[in-house]
Order: C-alpha cells, then structure tokens, then sequence
C-alpha cells in the first residue's frame, strides 16, 4: 500500500516538475554556455607562472651564484713604482739601493676559512632552492582555495536559482489553490516570503563572486582585467588519508622544514667561520727591482724581494668574540624556528586530516542518504498536498529541507577539497 501511495506521488511530480527542471537548467547553464569550464590542473599549471613564483625563481639563481665568489681569493694587487732615488740629483745610477720596482701580492686566508665561506653560501642557495618550492606550493594551494570557493558561489547560486524555480511553481499551485477557496492566504504568503529570501540570498553570492574571482586571478598572476576562469563543477575526489603517514611525509618533505635545516646548517658552519677568523691570513709578496748602470758604466745586478705577513688578531675581545656569540644566537634561533614550525606542522595537520574526514563523511551522508530522503520526501508531500492529505508548510518545509541538504553537500565537498589542498601544502607535496 504504501509503494503504491509512493508511486502515485512519483507520477505527480513527474507531471508537475519536467517543464521547471528544464527551465532551471537552461537559466543556470546560459551563462556558462559561451565560457567552457576548466579543470583544477590548468588552473594549477597556469598559477607556476605566478610574478611571486618568478621572483622566488630568481632569488634562487641569485643565490646559487654567489657560491663560487664566497670561496675565491681575492684579487692579487699589481705595484709599480721607484725606490731609494735621491732627491739631489734626481739621478737612478748615483745609489746603489735606487730601484725601478714591479711586484705583486696575494693575499691567502687561513686554512679552511674558504671552504666555510662557501659551505656558508651554498647553505644560502639551498634554503632559497627550498623556499622557492614552498612558494610554488603555497601559491598552488592559494588557486586552489579560490578555485573551489568560486566553485561553491556558482554552484550555490545554480542550487537557489533552482529552488526559487520550484518556490515560483510552488506560489502559482497555492494562489491557485486559493483562488477556488481551497487553499489560505498565509500559504501564499509564506511561499512569497520563502522567494524573497531566494533573492536576498542571490545578492549574498554576487556579492561574494567577485572576491573569489579576484583572488583567482591574483594567484593566476593574471591582470586584474584579464577573463575569469569558470571552474568545473563540485566533485568529491575521496582519497585514502593516514595522518601518521602524512605527518612524517611533512617533517621529511616540507620545504619549509628543510629551509630551516639548511638554516641552521648555515649557522653552525658560520659559527665554525667565526672561530676561525681568529687565525691570521697571509699576505705574499713577491717584486721585481730594476737598477740602472753605475756613473762608470759598471752594471748593477737586478734585485728581487719575497715576502710574507700575517695580520695579527689583537682586537679579538671587541672584534671576533661578539661575532662568534652572534652565531650562536643565530644558530640557537634557527633551531628553536625549526621546532617551533615542526609542532606548528603537526598541529595543522591534525587540523585539516579531522577537516578532510568530517567533510568527507558529511558528504557521503548527504549524498547517500540525506538528500536521496529528502527528494522523496518532497515528492510524496507534493502529492499529498494535491489531494489535502498535508498543509502547504509541510510541503514547503520539506522543499527547504531538500535546499538546504544541496547546498550543506556542495559545501562539505568544497571544503574537503580545500582541506586536501591544504594538505598537500602542509606535506610538500609539489604540484609540478
């Protein structure tokens, strides 16, 4: 009996809603007919072309070619001049020490303090090698958010404009049934209220369409006049999720993570720099002397001088001592940030993991369960009204219901992908 009354009610809606699914489809659908959607990836792929990653990129570069420079020697220093010429005569050939002298110098730094300039430097291009890639994720996961935010605003609009399609069919069943007297007045009004709120709550997603676009341009690193892209509809991706195995991913790949490993690297070889510099370096000199003839005509036998100095480090206390307690406070500060954004890691992933799977259960609830409930609620309520079985509020209480059911699924869908988005940011997982 009661398969027989649900069958009866599918029939009736079948006969009422056919012309408003159409219409609804066709008014959702007509501004998207002459802009194609785009998939999640282009959107990604575009984003790497972002100025911000550009400029990460060549921040990069610029580091890794200050490398060589910090383990090179300096450059030789090339003298010329006279030596010992007597003033009264201004004659070479009168004094025996009177010159013309070329030389050239070289100054040579202490063992090892070249290597550490340079491990010093490239810990540098290694931490911006790694913050260039978390710039990439980070922008990555920014169009992402966008992406699904935007695509929630459209989606949520074709769902009310829907629904205020079936509300107007709704208010033409109950002024016609008050017409012949077999319906109130407050049914008529209450379905006119329920259209008025379908309004009002169009005007609140086209007021939040533009910001989204905007932030989806930004992260496209498109011009502000440049075409927004349409997303493609809400999906729900299910993916196998262990936090476990997600928070060792982020504490072993998080480029963030590993810019400050190669920080505190960087601090600990500074450190070992700084020690050093208390050993002298060498300055070598090595110059050639010309003499001229004797007033006889006697020749002078050329000369050469070789020597070597050392500077001598006696202003350490006030000099060298405060470098070194510099680099160690530099390495204390880079190890606690290390700590620090590891336990910021972890938290943030316990987050979004409970995110994910929330949304995640929520969505196939509604899916499965709620919504398929819902529908078939409306439909028996629709016939039952035709027939004064139910009162107009029900039936317009269940249409909400089955409204309000879409728009709580499109939503836990949108946000499961915001939540995985920012997973994979939280994971290093690279979008390239």
């Amino acid at each position: 009996m009661q398969c027989t009354s649900m069958r009866a009610g599918f029939r009736h809606m079948r006969a009422a809603f056919p012309v408003l699914a159409v219409a609804g489809l066709l008014l959702v659908h007509q501004g998207a007919a002459a802009q194609s959607t785009i998939p999640i990836q282009t959107v990604v792929s575009e984003a790497l072309n972002n100025p911000e990653i550009q400029a990460a990129r060549k921040e990069r570069e610029a580091a890794e070619q200050r490398i060589a420079p910090a383990g090179a020697l300096d450059d030789p220093m090339l003298e010329a001049g006279v030596i010992s010429v007597p003033i009264n005569p201004f004659r070479f050939d009168r004094e025996d020490m009177t010159m013309k002298m070329i030389g050239l110098s070289q100054r040579f730094p202490y063992p090892g303090k070249r290597g550490l300039r340079q491990e010093v430097a490239s810990r540098d291009a290694e931490s911006a090698g790694y913050g260039y890639q978390e710039t990439v994720n980070r922008v990555a996961r920014e169009a992402k958010v966008a992406y699904f935010d935007l695509a929630l605003v459209i989606e949520s609009a074709r769902l009310v404009e829907k629904n205020k399609l079936i509300l107007e069919q709704f208010l033409k069943i109950a002024e016609g049934r008050y017409s012949v007297g077999q319906g109130s007045q407050a049914d008529v009004l209450k379905a006119q209220t329920q259209l008025s709120k379908m309004t009002d709550e169009l005007i609140k997603l086209g007021r939040e369409r533009p910001m989204f676009e905007a932030e989806l341009i930004r992260a496209l690193g498109r011009s502000s006049d440049a075409a927004v892209p349409l997303p493609e509809t809400l999906q729900l991706r299910e993916i196998s999720l262990s936090l476990d195995q997600l928070r060792e991913k982020g504490l072993q790949e998080r480029p963030q993570l590993l810019a400050l490993r190669s920080m505190i690297a960087r601090a600990e070889r500074s450190l070992d720099l700084m020690r050093r510099e208390s050993y002298p370096d060498f300055d070598v000199r090595f110059s050639y002397g010309q003499r001229d003839r004797m007033p006889d005509g006697t020749r002078r036998p050329d000369m050469v001088n070789l020597t070597v100095a050392i500077n001598l480090p006696v202003w350490r206390e006030n000099k060298i001592n405060p470098r070194i307690a510099e680099a160690q406070a530099m390495r204390e500060q880079a190890l606690s940030m290390y700590q620090a954004q590891r336990n910021d890691l972890a938290m943030k992933l316990r987050q979004q993991f409970a995110n994910a799977e929330q949304n995640l259960r929520s969505a196939r609830l509604y899916r499965n369960d709620i919504l398929p409930q819902a529908r078939l609620t409306v439909e028996a309520s629709l016939a039952a009204y035709r027939v004064n079985r139910v009162d107009f509020f029900t039936l317009l209480d269940n249409q909400m219901t089955v409204f309000n059911s879409e728009i709580a699924y499109v939503t836990a869908m949108a946000n499961y992908n915001k939540a995985l988005a920012e997973i994979d940011l939280l994971t290093g997982r690279s979008p390239m």
